[in-house]
């Protein structure tokens, strides 16, 4: 049972440490836009593969 006096005040701890650092992020701009860094990924993958295609197209011509 004296484990609880323990375990209870370090959890708060943790929760209000969390919070703290929600909040940060929060007043930072962390989590103003959340859709535009994962579809530029996807634009990026998509761009090189272009590249890569282009590159194969303007090779010498002897193709098998």
């Amino acid at each position: 049972m004296s484990v609880i006096f323990i375990v209870l005040p370090l959890a708060l701890l943790v929760v209000l440490a969390a919070v703290i650092a929600f909040a940060w992020a929060a007043k930072r701009g962390q989590f103003d836009d959340l859709t535009t860094p994962a579809m530029r990924a996807l634009h990026e993958d998509i761009e090189k593969k272009a590249e890569q295609n282009a590159g194969d197209d303007a090779g010498d011509g002897d193709h098998a």
